[in-house]
């Protein structure tokens, strides 16, 4: 016999359970399969959740440097990694208590084990352990994200060729390590290895980090990176590794042909991610697929009906707040509510590097290549007074513009906590409002929000206030 639900969710992560928790809220009979013991998926367990914590404690080993200057001494500085660790896991444990109330108090029924789709409207589960179940659901929604990706050829043991998922499991800290990825996941966590006194070297192919990113951002990450003393190595290629010893030898390849050894004791690899799909049965439904993407509509639907897509599994930015918001139109989509599709282009990226680096919207250069009439405005964290205050004086807000009626195109920061100043003006950017608006909107002072205000000015009249 099988259980019948208006809805299946078949992926617990950030999109998977943020989809559940709006179907109950509309009256859905609600199924989330998820293959672990627990709710929240690679965000909660082996990404966002985890690394933030560790990157808090990077940013107090960082803060401890600057006490000095204020007068105030600290002797006997260490890190004790264990205990970190546990902190760690026990800021995960929590949220997953979270998670289970929120599941329980709607009624939502999780089921573990894997899920496969046979056929349009059923969903099959197999545990661990034990008989399958077989489910039914007017909807079916696909959450069942990304997994770390190597390099052809490169293989990772775990232990000293290590991804991302391993490198949040490590029982003591490497005294170096080689980060090959200069993209998000790359950049934090060499950031928080060098913050905790680990020799860090970060390589990155294309000609800068984050290369996806505003150039000028790019740039001045770079420099505040080797000003910390991280050893950048962009426009260079990863060519091979060998064992010596206890440690590793990492043959380096730059954009000249020039050939570099580095020694070190973990090679962490950072290149990507790739969507899970094995097993759910897509090809035998004729689901339409992007490469090795999901094709999605507008409302997450697939070439199937009655089946969606959501988060890491399609072909846009890999990104948990993404993934929610995706879920939700999907949902509403499901239940026959009016909804609005995602504009993609205002979709914000975060990046928990020190400094931090915050985006939306489009970079100069891609404005220009759209056949935007292109005025920018930049003003600098270093002639802000709330930057003075707390010590940390790099970065800017750079903001993008069309020069004839001042529409925003993009907004792009690196700096102090600019993670945090990013919702506001990327509201006023959903709202329709230019830059006129955001620079007539008062900002209060002192506070680091003051440079989105001034960057805002500086796009009308190039002038920089102090």
């Amino acid at each position: 016999m099988s259980q019948a639900f208006d809805l299946i969710v078949i992926g617990g992560g950030p999109g998977g359970y943020v989809a559940a928790y709006r179907a109950v809220q509309l009256g859905l009979r609600t199924a989330i399969i998820e293959k672990t013991p627990s709710l929240g998926g690679t965000c909660l367990h082996r990404g966002c959740i985890p690394t933030k914590v560790l990157l808090q404690g990077a940013e107090m080993m960082e803060s401890i440097s600057t006490m000095k200057s204020y007068g105030i001494t600290v002797k006997e500085v260490s890190v004790d990694w264990k205990k970190l660790m546990a902190r760690k896991r026990a800021v995960v444990t929590k949220y997953v208590k979270g998670l289970e109330f929120l599941a329980k108090r709607g009624k939502i029924e999780v089921i573990e084990g894997l899920g496969s789709i046979p056929a349009p409207g059923r969903v099959t589960v197999t545990p661990e352990k034990g008989p399958a179940r077989e489910l039914t659901g007017k909807g079916i929604i696909i959450a069942t994200g990304s997994q770390v990706s190597s390099i052809p050829g490169l293989e990772i043991d775990g232990k000293k060729i290590i991804s991302s998922d391993d490198a949040l499991e490590l029982t003591a800290l490497p005294k170096s390590i080689v980060v090959l990825g200069g993209g998000a996941v790359g950049v934090e966590f060499a950031s928080l290895y060098n913050s905790f006194g680990v020799k860090t070297t970060v390589v990155e192919m294309l000609p800068a980090l984050l290369p996806m990113m505003e150039p000028d951002v790019s740039k001045e990450l770079e420099r505040a990176f080797k000003k910390r003393g991280i050893q950048v190595r962009s426009g260079t290629r990863f060519s091979s590794v060998k064992p010596r010893g206890k440690t590793l030898d990492i043959t380096l390849e730059s954009k000249g042909g020039d050939s570099e050894t580095i020694n070190a004791e973990i090679l962490l690899v950072a290149v990507g991610r790739k969507p899970v799909l094995d097993g759910l049965g897509l090809d035998k439904i004729g689901v339409q697929m992007d490469g090795r993407f999901i094709k999605a509509g507008p409302y997450q639907e697939t070439s199937v009906p009655g089946i969606y897509a959501i988060g890491d599994v399609l072909k846009t930015l890999a990104l948990a707040h993404l993934a929610s918001e995706e879920g939700v139109i999907a949902v509403e989509h499901i239940a026959g509510h009016e909804t609005e599709p995602i504009n993609h282009g205002l979709v914000p990226s975060n990046i928990y590097t020190l400094p931090e680096v915050a985006s939306v919207g489009l970079t100069e250069a891609e404005a220009r290549e759209k056949g935007h009439d292109v005025k920018t405005g930049k003003f600098p964290f270093s002639a802000n007074s709330k930057s003075a205050v707390i010590g940390h004086t790099e970065g800017f807000v750079k903001i993008v513009t069309d020069k004839k009626y001042g529409e925003i195109l993009g907004i792009h920061m690196i700096g102090p906590h600019v993670t945090e100043l990013l919702a506001g003006p990327t509201g006023v950017m959903a709202s329709e409002g230019t830059v006129y608006e955001l620079a007539k909107t008062i900002h209060p002072h002192p506070t680091l929000s003051e440079a989105v205000h001034e960057a805002a000015l500086a796009a009308i009249d190039g002038a920089i206030h102090a």
